[in-house]
């Protein structure tokens, strides 16, 4: 016994792309800014939601957006750009007036580490009243830098913190001996 069963007809022609992620984040962005604006109602923004949720292809996600395009476009192009140019200034001040400390070069490795103070037989020697005569070393130590605080009455910050004992360091850390203050470079 043989049956014959009918298929439904298929359509023919190109099947429209569905929106991608990205399409569908710039339209709810569209939207909630829209809706912040004052130009859509809560309901109004609700179902529009919704519906770009529900969307099954970038057109229908236009259609959502149309009305909301025209001048919050230009206006929003025209806040986003002012807010660059502001942020870029913003940028410029902050690294004008940045802290602009001296390099200290970490020295080469050996078996001593490098002290640091006052007295003259000291491997970096700072005449400067706030250093203590032996007021640090710094030495590498298992491939780490280590600098270590030897008890000085002014102390020794790393980064604004101050150290007690011993620390790991590397180059770009700010450190300061007394009132005196590096930047910490490699060669």
């Amino acid at each position: 016994m043989t049956s014959s069963t009918e298929f439904p007809a298929l359509p023919v022609g190109p099947v429209p792309p569905r929106p991608t992620d990205a399409e569908r984040d710039r339209a709810i962005g569209v939207l909630t800014d829209g809706a912040a604006d004052g130009r859509l109602s809560y309901d109004t923004f609700q179902r529009r939601m919704e519906l770009a949720l529900a969307a099954r292809d970038p057109a229908q996600l236009d259609a959502l957006t149309a009305d909301l395009r025209g001048e919050g476009d230009l206006a929003q192009r025209l806040v986003r750009s002012v807010g660059g140019v502001s942020a870029f200034f913003v940028r410029l001040r902050r690294a004008w007036h940045a802290e602009k400390l001296p390099a200290l070069l970490l020295p080469e490795p050996g078996p001593d580490a490098l002290r640091i103070g006052r007295d003259p037989g000291n491997g970096l020697r700072l005449t400067h009243e706030s250093v203590s005569r032996a007021h640090a070393e710094l030495g590498l130590r298992h491939g780490v830098w280590i600098l270590r605080d030897l008890g000085s009455t002014n102390g020794t910050t790393v980064n604004g913190r101050r150290v007690t004992g011993a620390i790991p360091v590397r180059a770009g850390d700010a450190v300061t001996f007394g009132n005196i203050a590096f930047r910490l470079t490699a060669r």
